[in-house]
């Protein structure tokens, strides 16, 4: 008898973000604003994902503290209190088994320290590691570390593929079966099996090995969200997640096909890369259950924010003279910001007439990820649509409010998806790269080898 083909199941990130997505998460009464300063509490948050058994629990960063007016930037909660790697290290001794993405930016930390750093923790949590690789994109991030703009859009990305390259290299220092510990003859290590880095390019000239021994799973696992065309060539070629924002499945279904089209360019395979849309869930047992709790965190939208939360997006454009009740101007200056973001903002204006106050409504929410209002039913369907049909190979889950919007979706939604069997029901591996199916990468030196061998 021919063995069944198992069924394909999607891939869950929990993306922790302050106290919440929304952009009035840290207001609502149920929510303790303080949560995510409290070690204890994010390590009870990953301890929840990880027994609802989601891939991997997610944080972003940026690397400076917004210089808008004071009374506008008081009024919103801060998203990244501590800095994410020192915090998965943290989250690493409390959980045996999910994944654990950290966001760190190609333009401000040298290469070698961000190799170190991800190679200690893939050792520290025996194999859970992933770098969502980001170039920064905001001026106030330029000027705490003493640039006077942020770089161009292009340069940042062409800086990224360099950075990648390097950061491979040192991960590489050592081949698997390099430490050999042997007392007898007083060696330490194969010396043969030591490969320096030897780099000089446009932007970095780097020269030496790291110290630790290669991580468990080769490379961390490399993480993008870059959704422009620069970002799409550089996920093409380096990235083996990607995190992006999509409003319809017509669009994440074009993404999803741009993407993975641009693959054997580089020599890769579609399984190689999995394809993730961030979803912000308002998840109820009714309907009306649903759409209450999403009416009562849009009620508590503060105008000023909503307005500076689509300034930021759009490269500090100033919206103040316009009328926020009128339909959103389509001839805004395009800035070296976020480029993909700004793109989808106006696609998703023009599709729906919306005003500018409609707009921010429309993505207070999840900043243009996908937000979802119903039932555990309704959203699984949603979800199991989008991943049939060719749009995603999981999703990344911004949970409105934490933890409260964590519980609802892994206690109503994902067991859905498990008596769909779309989702695992228990860990079948330990690593990051086991929970996504994706290999281990060879040492360069064993595929030389085996080249010759062959």
């Amino acid at each position: 008898m021919t063995q069944q083909k198992q069924q394909r199941q999607l891939h869950l990130g929990a993306f922790f973000f302050g106290v919440g997505h929304h952009l009035a998460a840290w207001r609502h009464p149920d929510v303790d604003p303080t949560a995510s300063t409290t070690l204890r509490t994010l390590q009870d948050w990953a301890r929840q994902a990880e027994a609802a058994k989601f891939d991997a629990v997610f944080f972003a960063d940026n690397v400076g503290m917004s210089d808008g007016p004071a009374d506008v930037i008081t009024r919103n909660a801060l998203p990244y209190p501590f800095d994410p790697l020192l915090l998965q290290t943290a989250l690493a001794g409390v959980t045996e088994r999910i994944g654990l993405v950290s966001t760190v930016s190609t333009t401000y930390l040298p290469p070698y320290h961000l190799a170190r750093k991800f190679a200690t923790l893939d050792h520290l949590s025996d194999g859970r590691s992933g770098w969502n690789l980001v170039t920064s994109g905001s001026e106030f991030e330029a000027k705490a570390f003493g640039l006077p703009h942020q770089l161009e859009h292009a340069e940042r990305y062409k800086i990224a593929h360099e950075y990648v390259k390097i950061t491979k290299g040192l991960w590489d220092s050592w081949e698997d079966d390099a430490f050999t510990y042997d007392k007898t003859n007083n060696r330490f290590f194969d010396t043969h099996k030591l490969h320096r880095v030897a780099h000089q390019g446009l932007k970095f000239k780097v020269q030496g090995s790291l110290q630790a021994p290669r991580a468990p799973q080769g490379y961390p696992v490399l993480v993008q969200a870059g959704s422009s065309n620069d970002g799409q060539d550089l996920a093409a070629a380096t990235a083996e997640v990607v995190f992006t924002a999509q409003q319809t499945v017509e669009d994440a279904r074009a993404f999803y096909t741009s993407l993975k089209s641009r693959l054997p360019a580089y020599g890769r395979t579609a399984d190689e890369l999995k394809i993730m849309p961030g979803i912000s869930p308002f998840v109820g047992r009714s309907q009306q259950e649903a759409q209450e709790k999403f009416e009562q965190l849009q009620s508590l939208i503060d105008p000023v924010l909503g307005l500076g939360l689509l300034s930021a997006f759009l490269g500090n454009v100033d919206l103040s003279g316009y009328n926020i009740n009128a339909p959103f101007p389509q001839d805004l200056p395009v800035t070296e910001g976020w480029k993909s973001r700004q793109e989808l903002f106006a696609k998703l204006a023009a599709r729906e007439n919306l005003s500018i106050r409609q707009l921010y409504e429309r993505v207070a929410s999840a900043r243009g990820h996908w937000t979802l209002v119903g039932t555990p039913e309704h959203i699984a369907d949603q979800l199991e649509h989008w991943f049939k049909t060719g749009a995603a190979d999981g999703f990344n889950v911004l949970a409105p409010t934490l933890p409260h919007g964590l519980k609802d979706f892994a206690d109503l939604v994902i067991p859905e998806l498990q008596r769909r069997g779309l989702f695992r029901t228990e860990y079948t591996g330990r690593t990051l790269r086991d929970h996504l199916g994706l290999s281990r990468p060879v040492h360069p030196a064993v595929r030389a080898q085996q080249a010759v061998a062959a």
